[in-house]
C-alpha cells in the first residue's frame, strides 16, 4: 500500500501542488496571448481578461505557499489565515478593475475590434477552468482549507468570466453589440465582490469543512 493511500492528506497537498502548477503555466500563458489581443484588436473585455489572468496567478502563488506551509499545526493555521485574507484581497481587485473597464466602455462606447485569438482563448478557458475549480475544491475539501476553497471559487469565476468574454465577443462579431460585453460583466462584479469581501473577514462563502482531521 502506498503512503498517498495511507495519508490521504499527503496525497491531497501532493495534488494541490500539481493542480497549481497548471494554474500557474496556464493563467501566464492566457495573461499574455488575451492581452495582446486585446490590444491588437482594441478590446477593453480582453485585456480585463488578461488582469483578471495576472490576478489568477497571484492567488495560485498564495495558494502553492498555502499548502507548503501545511506540515506544522501552528504555521498551517497562520498560512490559512493570511491566505484567505490575500485571496479576498485578489477577489476585490478583481470586482474594483470590472466595474472600472465596464463602466469606462459604457461611457465611451468603446466599440472592440474583432478577434479570431480572443474567441478561440475565452472557448477553451470556459471549458477548462470548471474541471480545474472542482479538483481544487477536491483539493481544499480534504485539507479543510478556507483560503484554497475561496482559491478554487476564483478559477471557477473565472471560467464564468471566459463565458461572459466569449458571448460578448460573439455578439459584437455577428450583430455589432458592443455593449453586451460590459454589462454582463457589471452582473458579475456583486457576486466577485462579495466573495472577497467574506474571505477579508476571514470566512469563505466556499468554506469547507474538513474530511481529514489534522494530527
Amino acid at each position: 500500500m502506498t503512503t498517498s493511500a495511507l495519508d490521504p492528506r499527503a496525497d491531497a497537498l501532493r495534488r494541490g501542488r500539481i493542480l497549481n502548477v497548471v494554474s500557474l503555466l496556464y493563467n501566464a500563458a492566457e495573461a499574455i496571448i488575451a492581452m495582446t489581443a486585446g490590444l491588437a484588436a482594441g478590446s477593453i473585455a480582453l485585456v480585463g481578461f488578461g488582469v483578471d489572468s495576472m490576478l489568477e496567478l497571484g492567488a495560485s502563488l498564495t495558494a502553492t505557499w498555502r499548502l507548503t506551509a501545511d506540515s506544522d499545526p501552528k504555521s498551517r493555521e497562520r498560512a490559512e489565515f493570511i491566505a484567505l485574507r490575500l485571496t479576498g484581497a485578489s477577489f476585490l481587485g478583481l470586482a474594483g478593475y470590472v466595474a472600472y473597464e465596464s463602466v469606462q466602455s459604457l461611457r465611451h462606447h468603446d466599440v472592440p475590434g474583432e478577434s479570431t485569438i480572443g474567441l478561440v482563448l475565452a472557448l477553451f478557458s470556459a471549458l477548462i477552468m470548471p474541471p480545474l475549480a472542482r479538483a481544487k475544491r477536491r483539493v481544499a475539501e480534504t485539507l479543510g482549507s478556507g483560503a484554497l476553497a475561496a482559491e478554487a471559487q476564483q478559477t471557477m469565476l473565472c471560467s464564468y468570466l471566459s463565458w461572459i468574454l466569449l458571448l460578448g465577443l460573439a455578439l459584437n462579431a455577428s450583430f455589432g453589440w458592443w455593449w453586451a460585453d460590459p454589462l454582463a460583466a457589471l452582473a458579475m462584479v456583486p457576486i466577485i465582490g462579495r466573495e472577497g469581501w467574506e474571505a477579508m473577514r476571514g470566512r469563505s462563502s466556499c468554506a469547507c469543512h474538513p474530511h481529514v482531521h489534522s494530527p
